[in-house]
Formats: C-alpha cells, structure tokens, sequence
C-alpha cells in the first residue's frame, strides 16, 4: 500500500506521538509498505528507508515554542499528486497536516485521521484559551474529511464526541518492550537519578517539563511523601517550556533535574525507579505509562483522560482524581515505597500487560483501516 503521512510534529522532538509514528513507521516498513512522510521542522531527509519531505515551519512563539507550526506549500501538493497514494494519514490534523486533509479531499484520495493531542485543552492549560475556539473548529473541519479517524485509546471516544469527529475507531496500544525492560535498572542510573543516594526510595516523573502536563504538582505531592517517607526523592526526566522555571520553584536537595534522556540512557532511567508519578490530566494515551510497565514500574497517575485506558487500578498501579489534595496522591506512592512486597507484585502485572500490546499488532490493525478508509471513498 502507498501511504502519504502527514504529521505535525517528527524528529528530532521526541514526544508520544513521534514515538507511535516512528513505531509505526518501522512496522509498515517491514511490512512491504511504501511511504511518504511530509513533517515540519528540521527533520531527517529520511525514516526508515523513506523519504521525508521537510516542510517550512515556524515555532509556535511565544506560546509553546518548541512546536515547529508546518506550514503548506504548492510545491507539497504536488508531491503528493505525484506519489499518488492509496490512503493519506493525517496525524494531529491542525496546521500542515490539516491543510492536507482539505486538499486530499479535492483530490478524491481517501483520508485516515488520527486525534493524539486535545489541542483545546492544552491551550487552556498553557494560557491561550483565546485558541481553544478555533482549536475545536479547526479539529472538526479536519477530521470531518476523513473517512475513518482513530483515536489512541476508549476514554477518547468521549472526548471524539464532544469534538464531534466522525467514523471513529480505537487505534490499539502498544510499547517497545524489548527496549523497555526491568533488566535495565542500574544502581549507576538510580545515583544519578538521586544525585548520588541509590539506596533512597525513589519517584520519577518522564516526560514534558509543561504546564499541561501538571509537573508542578509533582512538588507538593512528593513533599506529603517525605513527610511518611524521610529520604525518598524525585528525578524529573525531560525537557520543555517550564524546566527553567520548575529547576527555580523545586530548588530542593531531594530533587533531580536530568533534562533530556533518550536511547539506552532513558530505559536505563525508566527501569531505575521505584514508581513513576504521572499527574498529567490531558494524555490522550499515555505512553509514559506504557513504557513504565514495559519496565516493570508501577504507575500513580490521574484519572483523567486516556490514563485509565492504561492504568489497572490497584494491579498495575494505582488511580487518583486529580482534584484531590497532594494527600490523596501521596498515600498509594508511599504504600509502593515503603512495601517491596506491593512494589513487586504490581511491577510483575505491570510487565505482562505492557507484553500483551505490540507494535506489530498494532500496524496491522492500522493497514486493516487504511483499507477501511479506501474501501468508504470508492
């Protein structure tokens, strides 16, 4: 099958929806596929053994301004006639990918959409709520062109409603776990993850260092941890718009700023920790989650979003309302660092559900709806 790829945001960021497009990317690749991928940015010429067709952008100043905003060009469109594809995938329609959706339709080619990111509620989180009216126009004038649109997990199915995306199906989870694996915890990871205490409980957050995120709150819920657990600390792995101010406000001896890891050093940090702190309300999946499982971490996150999709309360991890006080999240994180007996069953659940989903099955299930999408506009 010949698929135009469409994508918002691509290499070198790296975020949950470069990871499920890079995946994918390398499956559909052994798979016999062939591919166009269209990215913004200063992306690599290639993928996989595809071409990459780098397009202008401009960063989302002064709002997010590591976002690269795609922006379309004539000379794109005709690519895009050329290649001629059976199915074009628009990921995250909003900018580049949104105006390829409008131009696939005037050309009869069939349009698969895929909803990773609540763009409204992000811009409410980051200050910009002026941008969450157009945000929401601009998601149902996007994927209103698809003939199927996919979301990555059944809490979205709710969310999807209320955007009023049409022909919408669960794209399955999935997770690398033969990079992400328990084997890879190291006590030279857990020094530097502790600044130097490997022996002290320790709580990591991997991920966006964002407002939408709620890193923040990582700080006061930790600080009710100590209170039952003298010594445990906290790393904070990743990069974003708010380390600079986050390394000010949590300028204490017991936190960990890393920036950014990847490749093995990120496994190693993933493994290296007792439990994973995952307090974001806006996941629409939550990849973090998954690759903590991979891992063998248990997870306390929010319940909120695509989180429970992920999450098996009490099993794998345990479940907080997000608008309870830094108690009520501090409870479930002490009981895994205080009980190695817990700590150990959950990571073993963990573990054999991040194994029940992989990438493979999950490609396959996305060619099927390509055919789906084909099948609708003939």
């Amino acid at each position: 099958m010949r698929i135009a790829l469409f994508t918002e945001v691509f290499l070198p960021k790296i975020d949950g929806i470069v990871t499920r497009v890079t995946r994918t990317l390398d499956q559909l690749a052994e798979l016999g596929h062939e591919v166009l991928i269209f990215a913004p940015g200063k992306a690599p010429a290639s993928y996989a053994g595809f071409e990459v067709v780098r397009m202008p952008s401009v960063p989302f100043w002064p709002i997010y301004p590591e976002i690269q905003v795609g922006l379309p060009t004539p000379g794109m469109f005709r690519r895009l006639k050329e290649f001629n594809p059976d199915v074009v995938h628009v990921v995250n329609p909003m900018w580049l990918a949104g105006a390829a959706a409008l131009v696939a339709e005037r050309m009869g080619l069939p349009i698969l959409g895929s909803f990773h990111t609540d763009v409204p509620e992000y811009t409410v989180r980051l200050g910009a709520g002026w941008l969450a009216g157009p945000s929401k126009w601009g998601i149902r004038q996007f994927h209103g062109r698809a003939q199927v649109n996919l979301v990555t997990s059944a809490p979205m199915l709710e969310k999807a409603a209320e955007y009023r995306i049409p022909n919408v199906e669960i794209w399955p989870k999935a997770v690398d776990t033969a990079g992400f694996d328990p084997a890879k915890r190291t006590r030279n990871m857990r020094a530097l993850l502790s600044d130097g205490h490997p022996d002290a409980p320790l709580v990591t957050y991997i991920g966006r260092i964002s407002a939408e995120k709620s890193t923040e709150r990582t700080l006061g819920i930790m600080e009710s941890v100590r209170e039952r657990v003298p010594g445990a600390r906290l790393a904070l792995i990743g990069a974003g718009p708010q380390l600079d101010e986050l390394r000010a406000t949590m300028d204490q001896e017991w936190v960990t700023f890393t920036g950014y890891l990847s490749g093995e050093k990120l496994q190693q940090a993933y493994a290296s920790g007792d439990a994973l702190i995952f307090p974001s309300t806006t996941e629409t999946l939550g990849f973090a989650a998954l690759e903590a499982f991979a891992s063998g971490v248990p997870v306390v996150g929010a319940r909120a979003g695509g989180l429970p999709y992920v999450i098996d309360d009490g099993v794998t991890g345990f479940l907080v309302d997000p608008d309870l006080p830094d108690d009520a999240w501090a409870e479930p994180l002490t009981n895994l660092l205080r009980d190695a007996g817990l700590r150990g069953t959950m990571s073993r659940a963990a573990r054999a559900e991040a194994q029940r989903w992989s990438w493979r099955a999950s490609t396959q299930r996305l060619v099927e709806l390509y055919g789906v999408a084909r099948a609708s506009r003939s």
